[in-house]
């Protein structure tokens, strides 16, 4: 739900990209060295093993044990689900479980994400999942998407898509192009971190889309904010509201869903923007 408190199941999809399956596990560790840009040297020395037997297991010519396996996979800041993926390729079975987020065992966790949500009102906040479905939401965030189309605010929800589609709040952006170019190097940090191949096409969807009439012809951003962070400046009907963004992720988490989950919040970039949300609050409290 969009507008309210509201924890979701995050969707149960296939391991990204879905080519893994289907290779070697040194194919896969070759192509994560490459992708942290890695010389098999750097990698052998950091993970304490001899450059030959590295060559070894990346042509296929040694299978690498479950501890090497990991070994490997640490030293290359692989995600839990990749890591996963490396495991079942080198012929072992999977480490990290991957529950949905109403499963009894994440409770703790689900109630965590709600406190967060919860205590960072009157300020909007969302909960993420890996390829930016939202999971949950605050009841800050209502008078941000007013301008939405309801069809883009039937779950699942993709916060991008919302941001940058021309029938979600894209005409509501003033600073539209400087918050899209932000959006989509975030992106792309991603597909380098994690070669998933539904944030590539999503990154493509989003790049095509056309600016609004009068993107960025409003009103200049805040010299001073911008000097430290893109800020969002949104038309809304309490006004011009302006923020900045910060991201939490669980720590240390041995499951594939919490791994994934990042918590979205925006805190007011100016005071007209603090009394704004404060009032309404108040009145939706009222």
């Amino acid at each position: 739900m969009i507008g309210g408190m509201n924890t979701l199941s995050i969707a149960q999809t296939a391991p990204s990209p879905g080519r893994m399956a289907t290779r070697t596990v040194g194919e896969l560790l070759r192509e994560w060295r490459q992708r942290r840009r890695m010389s098999q040297l750097l990698l052998a020395t950091e993970a304490d093993i001899s450059t030959r037997h590295l060559s070894f297991v990346e042509s296929g010519r040694a299978l690498p044990s479950r501890e090497m396996v990991m070994h490997l996979a640490e030293r290359l800041d692989v995600p839990l689900r990749a890591r996963n993926a490396l495991l079942v390729a080198a012929g072992y079975a999977p480490l990290f479980r991957e529950r949905p987020l109403s499963d009894p065992q994440l409770a703790a966790a689900r109630e965590a994400v709600e406190l967060v949500l919860k205590g960072h009102e009157p300020y909007p906040a969302l909960a993420i999942d890996r390829h930016w479905t939202i999971v949950a939401t605050n009841n800050a965030l209502t008078p941000l998407l007013s301008g939405a189309s309801p069809e883009l605010l039937q779950p699942p929800v993709n916060a991008l898509r919302l941001s940058l589609h021309p029938q979600g709040i894209a005409a509501s952006i003033i600073n539209w192009h400087a918050w899209r170019e932000h959006a989509l190097a975030r992106l792309q940090r991603q597909i380098d971190v994690s070669g998933d191949d539904t944030l590539s096409a999503l990154r493509d969807e989003l790049a095509a889309y056309p600016a609004p009439p009068d993107a960025d012809t409003t009103a200049p951003d805040d010299a001073s904010l911008s000097q430290i962070a893109v800020p969002l400046r949104l038309r809304t009907p309490l006004g011009v509201l302006s923020f900045f963004s910060t991201t939490t992720v669980f720590g240390t988490p041995v499951d594939v869903t919490l791994s994934e989950l990042a918590i979205e919040a925006f805190f007011p970039a100016d005071p007209q923007t603090a009394a704004a949300l404060r009032e309404f609050a108040e009145h939706q409290g009222g």
